[in-house]
């Protein structure tokens, strides 16, 4: 079955897929506790479900995203039919993550088989039970000529890379994405890189405290903050910083109790290495609530900072776990201070009730995407691209914008054979103020 033209063959497919899927979920959800205690609530949020609304949204919408779009012609072109060919780029990679391992892997994986192209997975090796399910579920849907897991580490990934591929999706950090980008150099393979970075969460004067304090908490502490998107360093007005404190330690009680280590709704740190890489950012700093780690079980519970430096571990790079420094700002010199010292973050926060300083934040700033009063939640929107921006990524996909991410759009122009205007055609003796003025005309 020729799955590139085959529009039927990649929608009876990908319905094979969500069949599967829907038959695996609990063992989905199993195989993320086991490899780092992710609470059943949160990978059903966050992995099956969204998944799922991603594959029956692609299913229903394929033959449409599929189909040449009609553009307006030129008037220079006339008679003309003109119109956008959507083909697929050939052979895919993706390389995914471990934060989020399932679905991370398949919903560029879904887009990828609906625009028609042939894939390989590669999951991360650091949650092998995930990686596991995944590999057997693409096993039972996919013919192996058409998508492809492999499993493996480090040098599966360079291995990987030494091949010559048609597109290549990567998500993870900035300094492997670095090292993925040079490598589809070498064949100008297009990219695109979901990475990361430092996400200020701003909170002025006229912030409503209680409620942004629980809307950060549940961002910031998804998946044990363990999140591209979640709010990485809090900028908050000078007068609002020992209430917004008190709110912030209410909700994270409220949310996993006084003793977070035995809450079923809080995930554990990766492996080892984060959870040293984590620890290290708490040594010499002032801990307003916190701080408290059990190396055996890579458990650091969610952690407040007050005001460390800018020069300190903890402000130098992405954090990717529980932690959250707490700095405060006086006037909007000192906000741009802060985040102008940072590369382009994929996400900005910003909570208050004055709508300018709102616009004027997420103007000023150069950023992937953000929320206004909320955080985490522009991810979920099939209808808004996700991704970054300088070393916060490159391209975006969800939705229409996935299908549209690994296709090609071929512009063609159909012209009609029963009218065809001599002027563009040599000689051009006489005709230079004609087609300045055609020209004028039809700009």
């Amino acid at each position: 079955m020729n799955f590139k033209t085959d529009i039927n063959y990649r929608k009876q497919t990908l319905v094979k897929l969500l069949i599967s899927i829907q038959a695996h979920e609990e063992a989905i959800i199993q195989a993320l506790y086991d490899d780092f205690k992710k609470p059943a609530f949160e990978s059903v949020f966050s992995e099956t479900r969204f998944i799922l609304a991603e594959l029956n949204y692609t299913i229903k919408n394929i033959n449409k995203w599929a189909k040449p779009k009609l553009v307006l012609p030129s008037l220079l072109n006339f008679p003309s039919t003109d119109a956008i060919y959507k083909e697929p780029y050939g052979k895919v990679l993706i390389i995914a993550p471990w934060n989020y391992p399932y679905q991370l892997i398949m919903s560029p994986m879904i887009a990828a088989v609906a625009a028609g192209n042939q894939v390989v997975v590669k999951p991360s090796e650091l949650t092998p039970n995930t990686s596991r399910i995944i590999a057997k579920i693409i096993r039972e849907t996919f013919d192996k000529n058409h998508v492809e897991c492999i499993e493996g580490g480090v040098e599966t990934v360079k291995e990987l890379l030494t091949h010559r591929w048609d597109y290549i999706f990567f998500t993870g950090s900035v300094s492997v994405g670095k090292i993925v980008a040079k490598a589809a150099s070498e064949n100008l393979t297009p990219i695109t890189l979901e990475l990361g970075g430092k996400n200020p969460c701003i909170i002025d004067e006229s912030a409503n405290l209680k409620l942004a304090a629980k809307r950060i908490v549940w961002g910031k502490f998804l998946n044990a903050g363990q999140t591209c998107i979640a709010p990485d360093y809090i900028l908050v007005h000078q007068k609002s910083k020992a209430p917004f404190i008190d709110y912030l330690i209410a909700e994270i009680i409220l949310a996993y109790g006084e003793n977070q280590e035995i809450s079923s709704d809080f995930a554990r740190i990766i492996n080892e290495k984060n959870w040293k890489r984590l620890t290290a950012m708490l040594e010499n700093e002032n801990i307003l609530y916190g701080g408290k780690i059990n190396e055996k079980d890579n458990y650091l519970s969610p952690t407040l900072l007050d005001e460390p430096n800018l020069e300190s571990l903890v402000m130098q790079e992405e954090i990717f776990g529980p932690i959250l420094p707490i700095l405060s700002f006086e006037s909007e010199t000192d906000i741009e201070r802060v985040i102008s010292k940072y590369e382009k973050p994929l996400s900005i926060y910003v909570f208050t009730r004055n709508n300018s300083f709102a616009n004027k934040i997420i103007t000023k700033y150069s950023f992937g995407g953000g929320s206004i009063n909320d955080t985490v939640v522009q991810f979920v929107n099939k209808r808004l691209p996700f991704g970054g921006v300088g070393n916060s990524g490159m391209g975006a996909y969800h939705g229409q914008y996935s299908f549209d991410t690994f296709s090609h759009h071929k512009s063609i122009v159909k012209k009609a054979n029963w009218l065809d205007l001599p002027f563009r055609y040599a000689p051009y003796k006489g005709k230079i103020n004609l087609i300045k003025i055609v020209m004028k005309w039809f700009s």
